[in-house]
């Protein structure tokens, strides 16, 4: 039994080779892609979080203010900031 290699052979299973190692390389791009994205999601959601403590806490401040009798910029940022948290709640639920 005698055993020849073909040139035809070589480049035959040097393709496959690099074909294999380019879907190999794609699908551990899209699996490094997708946990990258979940990391990220879960980060801005903390952010999403720790923000609406954040206008709690100054919203908090600002109503303080105004029962000691602070009024006109207190007021106007106070109306503002509650606008704001309404319609961040109202886009909240419709997602």
């Amino acid at each position: 039994m005698q055993v020849t290699i073909r040139a035809e052979d070589v480049i035959l299973i040097g393709s496959l080779l690099a074909a294999l190692g380019g879907i190999g390389g794609l699908v551990l791009w899209c699996v490094r892609f997708v946990d990258r994205q979940k990391r990220q999601d879960r980060e801005l959601a903390a952010i999403r979080k720790e923000q609406t403590l954040i206008c709690y806490g100054v919203k908090a401040c600002l109503q303080g203010l105004r029962e000691q009798g602070c009024n006109g910029p207190v007021s106007e940022a106070l109306n503002k900031l509650d606008k704001h948290l309404n319609q961040a709640a109202h886009e909240e639920e419709t997602l």
